[in-house]
This record gives C-alpha cells, structure tokens and sequence, in this order.
C-alpha cells in the first residue's frame, strides 16, 4: 500500500500547474506508488475573481481534469486529485474533488461541505462562499488502498464529517488543503492527528505550500498520519513528492485495541440546565 503525495506551489495559469500535475503522476507511478494525492485547488489558486473567472470551465470542459486523467491512465495509477475550481451547470462554483482509476475514469466527486469565511488577526480575510456553493453530501470510494473518506481543507475542522465517513467504513481518509500559515502553524498537526485518531483511520494530507502568484503563502507539511496518530510523513516547506508505505496491520492493531467504531453513539439532545 505504498502512496505518494504531492505538495505543490500552484500559481494562476492553469496550463502549467497541469504540467505540474503530470509530472507528479509520472513520477508517482516510476516511484511504485498505487496511488497520488494531489492538494486542494491543483490547478488553479488565485484570490484575484476576476482573473480566476476566465480560467474556470465546466468539469467536461476542463483541460487540468482531462489532463490528469490521461496522466493516471499512462502511468496505470490511482489519482486522488485534491480539488479544482470548477463551474457548474447552474453557473455557480464548486470546489471538487476527484478520484480517478488507473484506467483515468473519475471514480468520485466530491464538492467541499464547509467554506472558509474567516478574519484572521493577521489581517488575512477569507470569504470563500463569496465564489463557491457547498456540497450536499459527504463521499467514500472503494480503492486499491481501501476504502478513502473525502474532505477538503477547512472539512478539517468539523469531526462530524469524519465519524460519518469512518461509520460509512472509510479506512483512509484524504485532507487535501491549501491551509494559510497562521491557521497552519497553529492547528494543522494537531487537527490532523486527532482526525486519524478519533477515527482509527490512516489520514492523508496534501498541502499547497510557500508564497504563491496571487500573494498568498500557505504552510506546507503535507502530512500522513497512522490510526494511533503518529506522524509517518511530514513533508515540510519545500514542494516535491513524498512516499510513504501503509500497513493494513497498523489498522487493523489500533481498532481492535481502542474499538472505538464500535462504542460510538449518535450524541442525544443536549439538556441545557438554568
């Protein structure tokens, strides 16, 4: 179950950022991966609307999507493509995710639940529901390194999300990100070890990192963390790829030491006492 991971410095021409993408997939399958994690908005990230307008098309339309897909299918791996921006047939945007085959059929979609609109005391404002309309459901998909619960990004923050996935069977479950560096710093390990803890589940993390075109700067580590919440990878600052090998036993250890899957209740009305 050997994967690799992808952290990307992706700028506004989607043309190269494509590129990137190849690349990484061909170097991927050459490193004996089954299977690339790409991070959230792979083929384009721009703050400036505007000019981000002009390069988002329609999912059919899009040339980052079908070049990816063609990539998987030469080098015959699995693609979990984090995010694109994408326009969906009523006109709005959606930040989607992908799984595509080793065939470089689209095995999954998913559109992220949770937009980030926040004020950072850094003086950072974010309002992504000013672009982008939320999913409507959460998503889990059958691959080669077992069952793979999607989320995007800020997803991070919302446990819920996740002991749905891991009730749904998810084994592995996939953060693509393009965390900024305040919120990284501060919140990003320790949220993604408590995901992969709270649901005895392997967490794969790729991340947008460095200063990028728009002017944002986003905090790296693209991270895999095991179900007992260590660290098995953690790429730092610089872009390139990683591998890491998953073990099956190391799940298959944590739940039947802290079966927490199977203690878990759905929470009742909370009593508010005055």
């Amino acid at each position: 179950m050997k994967v690799a991971l992808a952290q990307l410095n992706t700028g506004i021409d989607p043309s190269r950022n494509a590129a990137a993408l190849v690349e990484a997939v061909r170097a991927a399958g050459q490193g004996g991966a089954a299977m690339l994690f790409t991070p959230e908005m792979s083929g384009l990230l721009d703050r400036d609307r505007e000019r981000a307008a002009a390069s988002i098309a329609a999912e059919e339309e899009d040339a980052v999507l079908a070049a990816v897909r063609a990539a998987a299918r030469e080098a015959g791996i699995w693609v979990q493509l984090g995010s694109l921006a994408l326009r969906r047939p009523d006109g709005l945007l959606a930040n989607r995710s992908f799984v595509i085959d080793a065939a470089g059929n689209v095995r999954a979609r998913y559109d992220k639940l949770h937009l980030f609109d926040v004020d950072l005391p850094t003086g950072e404002r974010w309002r992504e529901s000013a672009s982008y309309t939320a999913g409507a459901s959460a998503v889990a998909v059958e691959t080669p390194i077992g069952r793979l619960g999607l989320s995007i990004c800020y997803d991070l923050r919302f446990a819920g999300l996740y002991a749905a996935l891991s009730d749904a069977g998810a084994t592995v479950l996939s953060i693509p990100a393009a965390f900024t560096r305040p919120t990284g710093a501060a919140h990003w390990h320790v949220l993604m070890r408590a995901r992969a803890i709270e649901s005895a589940a392997f967490v794969i993390a790729a991340a947008q990192t460095g200063e990028h075109e728009d002017g944002r700067e986003t905090y790296g580590h693209s991270l895999v963390v095991d179900p007992w919440g260590e660290v098995l990878l953690d790429m730092g600052e610089a872009p390139g790829i990683g591998f890491i090998a998953l073990d099956p036993a190391a799940l298959d250890a944590v739940r039947a030491r802290i079966p927490v899957l199977k203690h878990r209740r759905g929470i009742p009305p909370v009593e508010v006492s005055r």
